[in-house]
């Protein structure tokens, strides 16, 4: 069974090895196995968990409810539930954050069509961004509050 040096670990996966010792020490990396000397060897199983570690992190999932999540599932079927719930939680939360940057990529694309129609008309006093901002008016409450100010 093929192992991994820590460094190894961190160019796999783009971590750094103070970030892979400190996962260690908050007790974040379970079973990693140490060579007699003490260096960690990490197997394709630990490569593994730090990938779902690391997806749970990009969520934004605290360290503290990752911790949880591994400890209930190391307890077994007793915690089927409270894993779901915090998978409800995290969900809910990510809807969340892709709806708020949906807004901001909505207001990003009309100040963009904004000012290269101001560029090609040499003006922000054009009749077609009267036209531009009747139409982003329809289109996102967000970016309707945001065309009020222009």
């Amino acid at each position: 069974m093929k192992t991994y040096s820590i460094g190894e670990v961190s160019k796999m996966l783009h971590i750094s090895i103070s970030t892979l010792r400190y996962y260690d020490k908050e007790g974040l990396l379970r079973d990693v196995e140490r060579t007699e000397g003490g260096i960690r060897m990490f197997k394709d199983k630990d490569i593994r968990h730090l990938n779902l570690m690391e997806c749970l992190k990009r969520t934004g999932m605290s360290l503290k409810n990752i911790r949880q999540y591994f400890d209930w599932c190391e307890q077994g079927d007793s915690t089927i539930k409270q894993r779901h719930e915090l998978f409800i939680q995290q969900q809910e939360l990510l809807e969340q954050q892709i709806k708020d940057l949906t807004d901001s990529l909505d207001m990003v694309k009309y100040k963009r069509e904004l000012y290269r129609i101001a560029e090609e008309e040499h003006t922000l006093d054009s009749p077609k961004l009267l036209l531009l901002k009747e139409t982003a008016s329809k289109k996102s409450d967000y970016v309707k509050e945001l065309v009020a100010e222009d």
